[in-house]
């Protein structure tokens, strides 16, 4: 009986003490501060699943974008150059489709708040749309030309079982705008490119594109220097990228009019690419 007493003895002390958890649990999950907190948990949640979303779009838009940057270096060395420059449109129609998506997640939003989760699919996609249009036209495309194709109609919807719906009154377009910083860090980019379909052209014999691009890219190198350090930092830090892109092609424009005679033409991708290939004296140096 003693036994048993203490037993009991025991286990009364554990039934209060559940008991007063339990009220306790009760009391919080009627308290003001803990449902607010519930509240807090449940946008946290939401903007974190948001956050994934966008950054699994960007890398959608990222790929495409570089895939049709890889087809527009074919135009150097097709005879038509036309049906490339087609594929590469349909290509960037598929990558605005993404972009929309994009707009359609940041509905409502703060465009700045998710920033960072897609700024490198549309700096990379800036970059493929500016290398279509400098082999299209010889010219830079603005950033009021990138924004206007970014509008995206919201008459007609379709349902899951993939059948359209009745055309409804449509509010307002759904537009995406890239920020000038974007639109910035994708045109410095784009002298890579450059300095790259320089070289594939002075291999395909082609010596009149290098001095095109040399004039177009010291125009750009000027831009970049009046904006200086008042641009964004990333900005800064791609500018030396950019007179490497451009000192390298205006290597291969001297040895063209210096030596251009002397070495065969199909000789002349090897010359100037073992000409690239030397370490940078000034590399490192911002």
């Amino acid at each position: 009986m003693r036994l048993v007493r203490l037993l009991t003895g025991e286990a009364c002390p554990r039934r209060n003490a559940d008991a007063a958890l339990d009220r306790d649990a009760g009391a919080a999950s009627s308290s003001p501060v803990v449902a607010a907190f519930k509240v807090f948990q449940q946008e946290l949640d939401t903007k974190h699943d948001k956050h994934e979303r966008l950054v699994k779009i960007s890398r959608d838009v990222t790929i495409e974008s570089k895939r049709t940057i890889f087809l527009l270096h074919r135009v150097t060395s097709v005879p038509n150059a036309e049906d490339i420059l087609k594929e590469a449109e349909v290509k960037l129609d598929a990558v605005r489709q993404k972009i929309g998506q994009i707009a359609e997640e940041l509905r409502g939003e703060d465009l700045f708040q998710f920033h960072r989760a897609f700024t490198p699919g549309i700096q990379e996609y800036v970059e493929a749309v500016s290398f279509l249009h400098y082999i299209r036209h010889r010219g830079l495309i603005s950033l009021e030309e990138i924004n206007a194709r970014l509008v995206f109609s919201t008459a007609e919807k379709v349902d899951p079982e993939g059948t359209a719906e009745e055309p409804q009154t449509a509010g307002p377009a759904l537009t995406f705008q890239v920020t000038p910083s974007d639109y910035l860090l994708g045109v410095a980019d784009l002298t890579g490119e450059l300095m790259r379909m320089c070289i594939s052209s002075v291999g395909n014999g082609d010596i009149d594109t290098p001095f095109q691009l040399s004039q177009f890219l010291r125009q750009i190198h000027d831009g970049f220097s009046y904006i200086g350090n008042t641009g964004p930092y990333e900005v800064s830090k791609k500018l030396h990228t950019l007179r490497q892109s451009l000192g390298k092609v205006e290597d291969a424009c001297y040895a063209l009019r210096v030596r251009g005679s002397e070495i065969p033409k199909h000789m002349l991708a090897d010359v100037f690419s073992s000409r690239t290939a030397l370490p940078d004296p000034e590399e490192g140096v911002v």
